[in-house]
């Protein structure tokens, strides 16, 4: 079995962050959401692996390698267009040849990842089998409708939904579904949507078989989502103090401080990571924060937050929050206080506060 993950796209959500940073390689807990992927498919014993790729293939390609460090082959497939999902199915045939595959969406998030996904596809053997997930906003999705426990139709963020269920961004296929998407036609937003695909699939009598995720799952397309995913793994962190803990400081919870950090007079409450060589000086860091390798927090408050390599967060008396703050950044005190902050900046970014 062979692995899929589509990592281009222009992120058009998470900008300005991602006019100089592929979407895919935006961390969640100091590691970039496209390597939770890979790893997924590497737990799942996949280890010959296909990447799309577009317009920031030179940042993926840099990131990634050959594979070797994640164990695994990777092989790039250049997509110039993002022209949907199909599409990348289509001209990702040469790499697949007549193999299964999974296909995963390379900013998608999933509690448990698909060993066991991937056990039952082996065993039941259908054309096909997609993940779905019930969500309370099935219009910004594509939908299944399933009638006694079997997919009957399929539609791509249709305004009046037949269903909750939302297509997870994670789908296993055979080789029919080449025939599929060699036979349907761009949708109305000139996109080969992998939904009618599938429902060519349904339509001509193969096997599609429907898998409800139990856990959390997510699509990091957005910052709120960012956020959420960033708090959901952080709450797996195992406690580890590895960089330095000086004077007064205070260490509470699901703390893990890299080696050549410093803490020093400041409250730290988990669940955090704080990345190798940041700083951490009087201040205050809480909850479900992500302080990425190289960053300064001083005389400043911050939570629930995910701050990128080399940034600075200085003599800022109001507490940051629900922030994502680009690589970097510099935001420090001007003399006029604010009554509350919320930023979402891109890198390089020096933000002047009044």
């Amino acid at each position: 079995m062979k692995g899929l993950i589509l990592s281009g796209g222009k992120g058009t959500r998470l900008r300005p962050l991602t006019h100089t940073s592929a979407k895919q390689l935006v961390p969640v807990a100091n590691r970039p959401v496209l390597f939770y992927g890979i790893k997924a498919m590497v737990d799942a014993g996949i280890e010959d692996l296909g990447i799309v790729v577009g317009e920031t293939h030179e940042e993926i390609r840099a990131a990634v390698g050959d594979g070797s460090k994640f164990g695994c082959r990777v092989t790039y497939i250049m997509q110039p267009d993002p022209l949907g999902l199909a599409h990348a199915v289509k001209i990702s045939q040469d790499f697949l040849k007549d193999d299964p595959f999974v296909m995963y969406l390379g900013d998608n998030l999933l509690a448990h990842g698909i060993s066991s996904l991937v056990t039952e596809f082996r065993l039941l053997q259908p054309t096909a089998q997609i993940l779905l997930a019930h969500v309370p906003n099935p219009s910004h999705f594509g939908v299944a409708e399933l009638v006694g426990g079997k997919v009957v139709r399929l539609e791509e963020k249709p305004k009046q939904p037949r269903s909750d269920l939302a297509l997870v961004g994670v789908y296993m296929f055979t080789s029919p579904i080449f025939e599929a998407v060699n036979a349907i036609k761009p949708s109305g937003r000139g996109e080969l949507e992998i939904t009618d695909a599938i429902q060519y699939l349904i339509d001509k009598g193969f096997t599609v078989s429907p898998h409800i995720v139990s856990g959390w799952w997510k699509d990091t397309g957005k910052i709120e989502d960012m956020l959420e995913a960033n708090r959901l793994i952080l709450d797996t962190l195992t406690r580890r103090i590895e960089g330095e803990v000086r004077g007064k400081s205070q260490i509470d919870g699901k703390v893990v401080v890299e080696a050549g950090a410093v803490i020093e007079d400041s409250v730290v409450r988990g669940p955090v990571i704080i990345g190798a060589g940041a700083k951490i000086i009087r201040a205050y860091v809480g909850p479900f924060t992500s302080i990425d390798a190289g960053v300064t927090i001083q005389d400043s408050e911050i939570e629930h937050s995910i701050v990128l390599g080399g940034s600075e967060v200085l003599d800022i008396k109001t507490r940051v929050e629900d922030s994502l703050i680009g690589r970097n950044c510099r935001i420090h005190r001007q003399p006029i206080m604010p009554r509350a902050l919320r930023f979402m900046i891109g890198d390089n970014s020096d933000v002047g506060v009044q």
